[in-house]
This record gives structure tokens, C-alpha cells and sequence, in this order.
């Protein structure tokens, strides 16, 4: 709305229309000469502001280069998302651990070969537990198996299961102290 009041001057106010109460002015597209007859941005209210040469004391020349400067900003973003860094270290905010890299190509985990063999060795020392763990379970007795899963599955209270089965507490936790002699004996 700058432009409504005062003449538009190239040296100045070029960076002023483009700036003053505008939201995101980065565009990702060049536009195309068919339509560079007049410039077209949107105020941070999202009213949409037409600048056309001959009014106001707007130029040809005034639009030719606000679209350059567009063309300008498109180019410069295009540059960066397409380009990796040589200095590994211009690219991050803050220190040491609260660090952030900003380029998302010295981002990348995957590529860390130290982080592959402590993701393979750990995914080897789990399946050799769940083995352990498995011939451990095989080799409880069904009664034992059946124990198991109603105090460690589904959570129930000693009392409750020997209720169940007419047997007293005492006799459920003679029990659970052999199924756990048996698991430990097999698991180390």
C-alpha cells in the first residue's frame, strides 16, 4: 500500500514494495514472460496488491526489475537445494551436542558405518535372546506354561488364580518360584 501515496522510485522503493507488509515473498517458479507485464504480491493480510506500469509513477523498468529480483531469489534457492557444502562445518547452529545441521545432506545417519554395526550387533544380541528365550519356554511344562501366561499375560493376582484352581496363595508362589528357577537356570 506503500505505492498508493507516494511516486514509485526505482533506487528505493523497489526493496520497499517487495518487503513492507508482505509474507513469504520467495517463490519457487520463475513467472513467465507472457506475464510480466505488471507485478502481482500479497500483503501479510493475503489482500493481493497488482503494481502496473504508468500508474502511480511505476515504470516498465520498475516492473523488469522487481521480476528480476524474483528471478534472482528463485535462482539463489535452487543453488541451495541442489548444492552440497565443501565446508563441512559452515552448516549447523549452536555447540557441540544442541547442534542442528542446516544442510540436510550432512544430516544423514544411514551413511555413519560406526552407527550400521551397533544397529547389526544389537539386532543379533535380540535374536539370540528371543532364542534363549523361546527354547527356555519349550521347556516348561504345560502347567507351568499355562501359570505363566495367566500371571505375566494377563496380569492376574496369585489370589485370583488360586481361587481359580481351589489351591492355596502359598501353593500358587511355590509354584512361580519353580517356573523361575527353571527360566533362569535354562536362560544362563
Amino acid at each position: 500500500m506503500y505505492f498508493k501515496h507516494r511516486p514509485i522510485f526505482v533506487s528505493f522503493a523497489a526493496n520497499a514494495i517487495r518487503r513492507k507488509g508482505c509474507k513469504n515473498m520467495s517463490r519457487a517458479y520463475k513467472t513467465s514472460q507472457k506475464k510480466r507485464t505488471n507485478y502481482i504480491y500479497y500483503t501479510s493480510e493475503g489482500t493481493k496488491i497488482v503494481v502496473i506500469p504508468g500508474e502511480n509513477g511505476v515504470t516498465e523498468a520498475d516492473i523488469e526489475l522487481l521480476h528480476t529480483m524474483d528471478d534472482d531469489e528463485v535462482d539463489e534457492q535452487r543453488r541451495y537445494d541442489y548444492r552440497v557444502t565443501t565446508h563441512l562445518d559452515a552448516y549447523h547452529d549452536g555447540e557441540e551436542e544442541a547442534a542442528h545441521d542446516r544442510n540436510k545432506y550432512l544430516a544423514d545417519d544411514t551413511a555413519n558405518p560406526e552407527q550400521l554395526i551397533i544397529q547389526a550387533e544389537d539386532e543379533v544380541e535380540h535374536q539370540d535372546t528371543l532364542d534363549k528365550l523361546t527354547k527356555a519356554m519349550e521347556s516348561l511344562l504345560p502347567q507351568q506354561k499355562e501359570l505363566f501366561q495367566k500371571v505375566y499375560l494377563e496380569k492376574r493376582s496369585n489370589t485370583d488364580i488360586a481361587a481359580e484352581e481351589g489351591v492355596t496363595e502359598a501353593a500358587i508362589r511355590g509354584r512361580l518360584k519353580k517356573l523361575h528357577e527353571r527360566l533362569r537356570k535354562i536362560l544362563s
